[in-house]
């Protein structure tokens, strides 16, 4: 199994790179942006269980890096993981921070598609990682939910679109995870906190996305397209 995941070096992207690694996959690349101490971390743990791993430095939304997948060569699986953006109020945003954000959460994913499906086999899967701000209205989260909510938007097209192909495409919505892209957020604690109070009572984990990933990209998914998987521990049913 060859398999691209993007922000592939941390958090719930190396959580998923393990995940398929320890299920048998050959060859795993993972892209990410700077931190290349962690990428190389990663990079170990991958190879020890077996995998050949390839590294793929860059802005997930550049040309170059749209070029280095597809010469990973035909692909059973893409992952795009990879997120950022501007943690701010709708007023206190600037035109630039919208760009740069719907630029590397949702056109990324059309590029890396466009580069990627063309050697993609029936039976490949694409997967967009979003987030429950893509529906729910959460605090200084405008333009990552608006750019989340594109996202998902655009899986369904491309589900339909590369469904003759037999390439499935989803996504999965993760509740509040503990990684380090909390780090940024002002109200981290109370969004622990909450994210928490869910009915099953605790958080969400890396772990728990990677295995609804491995599910969707799994033959027992065949019939799942254009969907996306809501992994909260059922805090959206409540709240």
């Amino acid at each position: 199994m060859n398999v691209f995941i993007t922000g592939g070096s941390r958090g719930i992207g190396r959580a998923i790179a393990l995940r398929f690694a320890r299920d048998g996959a050959d060859r795993i690349a993972i892209g990410y942006l700077r931190n290349d101490a962690a990428a190389e971390a990663t990079a170990d743990e991958l190879r020890a269980l077996g995998a050949d791993v390839t590294l793929v430095r860059g802005n997930v939304s550049a040309d170059r890096v749209a070029e280095e997948v597809a010469a990973l060569g035909p692909l059973d699986v893409l992952v795009h993981n990879a997120a950022t953006g501007v943690v701010r109020a709708a007023l206190d945003t600037e035109d630039k921070h919208w760009d740069w954000t719907m630029t590397a959460n949702a056109r990324a994913l059309l590029s890396l598609a466009r580069a990627a499906a063309p050697q993609m086999h029936p039976g490949s899967s694409i997967v967009a990682i979003s987030s429950l701000g893509s529906h729910r209205v959460l605090e200084n989260y405008v333009l990552i939910g608006t750019s989340k909510a594109a996202l998902e938007s655009l899986v369904r097209y491309l589900a339909v679109e590369l469904a003759p192909r037999g390439i499935r495409v989803n996504a999965v919505s993760a509740g509040v995870v503990e990684t380090g892209a909390l780090e940024h957020f002002p109200n981290r604690e109370e969004m622990l906190k909450t994210g928490a109070a869910n009915p099953a009572g605790k958080l969400v984990t890396p772990e728990d996305v990677a295995g609804a990933v491995a599910f969707l990209c799994s033959p027992d998914a065949e019939m799942v397209r254009g969907q996306t998987l809501v992994v909260d521990g059922g805090f959206s049913l409540t709240v």
